[in-house]
């Protein structure tokens, strides 16, 4: 074991680099805006009430939109390792989504360890998810055609937020769960999981500082908000709600998001799933033309699932 998977200097390394990205905030934001150009940014803020004070959340309507009817209404909740509160760097996707699925969408400001450990932040977004649906009349959407979608983080946050959903019989109603490249075994050692490339982004020593900052040293690692892809996880679920798994082919997370697949696919819960050829995690980032790529077949998607297609 390498000295990271000490609780104390694994929290210590996250706060080390949550420092460097809060330095780096307006820089991140500004090249954040200036990608994918054609996707407009009409915007405002809401602060959403849950347990643990409120969720700054930006909300993204189409710029063009025209007439008067409530829109669908898509949660949209960020990655970075479950310690950056870094919203703005999925900017680009919520204009995009905003234009192309004629949904209203919410990125998520949620809490972040390890000031906030497991399951904090899995409950604050289960709790933004329930009041998003119940509060639709007064802000404009339509809580009754939701969906819910993150990448990596953003993606295990989803899955248990659509989880809880599912325990509750179904409340609120969850038209799709979009999970991209999404982080569901933590259970796993990190130097189990494997990439064909030789230096992937998420290293052995990268993920044992983010989960183990998340999670820490007294949590079963198998628990179902966190780790739904494990062996561990035998529940029935039948009545979930549907999914969309993208992973990216040489994400060292490919395997588990392939696993999380075929065990929805076993119950009818998974709508479809993708592997994006050639690519690492984070690639979206980066790569335009291929988060051009990724961002509509999203939308198709969403659209199809909340009926506006």
């Amino acid at each position: 074991m390498s000295i990271l998977s000490r609780p104390s200097v694994a929290s210590a390394a996250g706060r080390l680099m949550q420092s460097a990205t809060v330095l780096a905030h307006r820089r991140t934001a500004a090249r954040a805006h200036a990608r994918l150009p054609e996707f407009g940014r009409r915007t405002q803020e809401l602060m959403i009430p849950t347990s643990v004070g409120p969720a700054r959340t930006t909300v993204y309507r189409n710029p063009d939109a025209v007439g008067t009817g409530s829109a669908p209404v898509h949660v949209n909740i960020h990655g970075g390792g479950f310690i950056f509160a870094e919203t703005e760097i999925d900017d680009p996707l919520c204009r995009a989504l905003a234009v192309q699925t004629e949904s209203v969408i919410l990125n998520v400001d949620y809490v972040v360890a390890p000031k906030h450990r497991f399951p904090v932040a899995a409950h604050q977004v289960d709790e933004v998810v329930r009041w998003v649906a119940a509060h639709g009349a007064e802000n404009g959407w339509d809580g009754s055609r939701l969906t819910v979608g993150g990448d990596s983080a953003g993606g295990s946050l989803s899955a248990a937020a659509a989880r809880l959903a599912f325990e509750r019989g179904g409340d609120p109603a969850i038209a799709l769960q979009v999970l991209h490249y999404p982080a569901v075994d933590l259970a796993m050692d990190p130097r189990q999981k494997h990439s064909p490339l030789e230096k992937p982004l998420l290293r052995p020593w990268l993920r044992e500082i983010f989960d183990i900052s998340y999670v820490g040293p007294d949590t079963d690692r198998t628990d179902r908000l966190l780790s739904p892809a494990n062996a561990a996880d035998t529940v029935d679920l039948t009545g979930i709600a549907p999914a969309l798994i993208i992973a990216a082919k040489n994400d060292v997370l490919r395997d588990e998001a392939k696993r999380y697949a075929d065990r929805l696919d076993a119950v009818g819960a998974l709508v479809e799933y993708r592997e994006v050829p050639g690519k690492d995690h984070g690639y979206d980032a980066f790569d335009d033309d291929a988060a051009r790529t990724t961002y509509a077949f999203i939308a198709e998607h969403i659209r199809r699932a909340v009926g506006t297609a």
